[in-house]
């Protein structure tokens, strides 16, 4: 195992520099200049852009990072490689991934990372944030729920719960000690919030709740699941009508259904939920009644960046597979790579992820500077995770009927690219509402 203080080594001078008081969200100059100043003259940059890195998965590249972002990508990467890449495939199998790696993850700082230290978190930024993002992918590894726990489920509970709800919930939560799930999607509402039929009704100080949800995320291995219900029926629109819960597991009418058995994401433990008059303390509403539309509208465009951050590295991760394979596979006397329309093929793709990731970086530098609107984020999200799988069936391609067997990476890549451009909302929803800005008259 990884010694804790060797993977927070490479966040120290993260926080060093938060303790310094210059935050590095709020410092983009610092971030894409090596020097502000020499001899009165600004100095720019020397890291390489993706396109002129020797890989698409070089640490030291972009002008976003820095060099302690460097280290802590190294000691991530070094994470992913010795905690689960090993145990992936058993976990395959299980459908879940061990609660020990979660309290790993936890030790080493690895949750939580973008959530304020006074309140319970690392107290990074959403670009330390983005490295555990995109190294999780380069291992090729889904089974994690790292993601959706602190970078969507947690700062549902920071920004809208009260002090009790965060003093009791997030530090385990970046502890890894406490899982986190959120539940959104019904048999019969999926990317259309306002369809929710899961309700809660008052019983004097109490809350009853009732309905079920499906696909959740981490949902079998959940402590704590913040719930989508519907709390006024008579609202003028089913938005203004919608509240959060914090329901917790061992609750009495709360229980998981099956692992869901998907053609991907097999170590990823997304469950079934039911709720059966589970009474439910005044406490467990969070936030205010019937803003939980607006509190779900408000998160929803980081978690499309989270998506499409990962869809990205997925693609850089999936070339860089597919190009040391035609490299070595041999035919008719050559590699596959000496093929020429294998070459203009690997242009292709190369020059699309390279586009991709610069639009990518651009979303994540927007968001650092909390500029990045929903409409941008829907852009990101559609276009990002269908590139993730035109890049899979490509790169599947070159591998031949390998390609096909589970035992290659790329097999597995594949398939697990499949639901990006489904969940977080679809992708003919995201092109709904990018395209309300552009038709709107307001």
């Amino acid at each position: 195992m990884l010694p804790p203080k060797v993977l927070k080594s490479g966040f120290s001078g993260l926080r060093n520099v938060l303790l310094r008081g210059q935050l590095l969200s709020a410092a983009p100059a610092r971030l894409q200049h090596s020097q502000t100043q020499q001899h009165g003259q600004p100095v720019h940059s020397t890291r390489l852009e993706t396109s002129s890195a020797k890989t698409l998965i070089d640490i030291g590249t972009r002008r976003i990072f820095n060099e302690d972002h460097d280290l802590f990508r190294q000691n991530v990467r070094r994470f992913f490689q010795e905690e689960v890449v090993p145990h992936h495939n058993e976990w395959e199998k299980a459908g879940q991934v061990s609660r020990e790696l979660w309290e790993k993850a936890g030790e080493q700082g690895l949750l939580g990372l973008m959530i304020p230290e006074e309140r319970g978190g690392v107290g990074g930024d959403v670009f330390s944030a983005a490295v555990v993002w995109e190294e999780q992918m380069y291992s090729n590894c889904t089974g994690p729920g790292f993601a959706l726990h602190s970078d969507i489920v947690m700062p549902y509970i920071v920004n809208y719960g009260s002090k009790e709800q965060i003093e009791r919930f997030v530090p385990n939560m970046a502890a890894g000690k406490c899982i986190s799930a959120i539940a959104m999607t019904e048999p019969g509402a999926g990317s259309d919030l306002q369809g929710v039929k899961t309700n809660a009704k008052r019983d004097g100080s109490d809350w009853i709740l009732n309905g079920s949800k499906v696909f959740i995320t981490n949902g079998w291995m959940a402590d704590l699941v913040v719930v989508v219900a519907v709390t006024n029926r008579e609202a003028k629109t089913a938005a203004h009508g919608i509240s959060l819960f914090l329901v917790e597991d061992g609750m009495k009418g709360f229980q998981k259904g099956r692992k869901l058995d998907k053609i991907g994401l097999k170590a990823q433990d997304t469950a079934e939920l039911f709720f059966e008059d589970v009474r439910l303390p005044a406490s467990a509403l969070l936030g205010e009644l019937n803003k939980g539309f607006y509190y779900l509208m408000s998160e929803l465009p980081q978690e499309r960046l989270v998506i499409a951050d990962m869809a990205i590295a997925g693609c850089e991760f999936m070339f860089e597979e597919t190009r040391n394979y035609v490299l070595q596979r041999k035919a008719f006397g050559k590699t596959v790579a000496h093929l020429q329309t294998v070459q203009h093929k690997l242009a292709e793709l190369k020059t699309d992820i390279c586009v991709g990731r610069a639009f990518l970086d651009n979303c994540i530098q927007l968001h650092a500077e909390k500029r990045l609107d929903a409409s941008t984020a829907s852009m990101a999200k559609f276009w990002a995770s269908d590139l993730q799988n035109k890049v899979a069936t490509q790169c599947l391609q070159l591998h031949g009927g390998w390609g096909y067997m589970w035992e290659y990476p790329i097999a597995k890549a594949f398939v697990d690219s499949r639901v990006q451009p489904i969940y977080g909302g679809t992708n003919e929803i995201m092109k709904e509402l990018i395209a309300r800005t552009i038709v709107s008259q307001k």
